[in-house]
């Protein structure tokens, strides 16, 4: 199996798929992209529609054989089935379905949220060429509108709520156990990946949470994360930001 992955700072999506590759102990060519810079549009699979169309948007690209897959939590699933190591999933059916209503919130809530309060603290900026090349309708309305600077009040306040929230959930779930399903898991990758980088930008939402600060800590630590962390060329990685998925407009 050949594996390559395009990437781009460790943070949000790309330190997911990052860990969980390392975590697999799987070989892969690691190709570095700017994502916030829309570099990922310029590369010679990016028209084709399941990359085009990204739920995540902005996130790494796995090519495993020629294949190319999308979204931080699948591909961590796929390299959970084709890597060695200690699984990232439980085996359990009911607890593997746990894991996975996990990480769908965090896609679809704390994910967006994250990445419009990263883009307005640390605008990405890609030039016109590139914006062009966006397939998506929606994915190159919402960069103009960042690189712009157009953010609602509306939604920068939802978008802390959010994070609130998720860092209320991870607090509660972590009273009587270390990781967020029991053994370390995707869960707590992907959980991490969105909201380290909001430590700073939140703070209030990580005040008095000694459980979460003690797991943030924890998760920081292990080898996989380390890792991949150290790939990093700036100084913060969580401070590098690129359009995320789309705010749910349900709430």
């Amino acid at each position: 199996m050949n594996l390559a992955l395009y990437h781009g700072e460790p943070n949000g999506p790309s330190l997911t798929v990052l860990a969980a590759l390392f975590a697999k102990e799987l070989p892969a060519e690691l190709i570095r992209i700017d994502l916030a810079r829309g570099e990922r549009h310029t590369l010679p699979f990016a028209h084709e529609p399941l990359v085009a169309m990204s739920i995540e948007a902005e996130g790494p690209i796995l090519l495993a054989d020629g294949e190319a897959m999308t979204d931080s939590v699948f591909i961590a699933c796929y390299l959970d089935d084709v890597g060695r190591g200690v699984p990232l999933r439980p085996a359990d059916p009911y607890a593997r379905w746990e894991t996975m209503r996990w990480c769908r919130q965090i896609i679809e809530r704390t994910a967006p949220a994250a990445a419009l309060l990263g883009c307005r603290a640390y605008p990405p900026q890609a030039d016109e060429g590139v914006l062009e090349s966006i397939v998506s309708v929606d994915l190159r309305a919402r960069w103009r509108e960042i690189m712009a600077g157009r953010f609602s009040q509306e939604q920068l306040a939802d978008s802390r709520t959010k994070i609130h929230q998720a860092v209320e959930r991870i607090e509660e779930r972590l009273a009587e156990r270390e990781w967020l399903m029991g053994a370390f898991s995707i869960a707590d990758l992907e959980s991490f990946a969105w909201l380290a980088g909001m430590v700073p930008l939140v703070s209030e939402a990580f005040a008095a949470r000694p459980r979460t600060a003690a797991w943030l800590a924890r998760v920081r630590s292990t080898p996989a994360v380390t890792r991949a962390l150290s790939l990093a060329l700036r100084s913060d990685p969580s401070a590098s930001w690129s359009v995320g998925p789309e705010i749910n407009r349900w709430g």
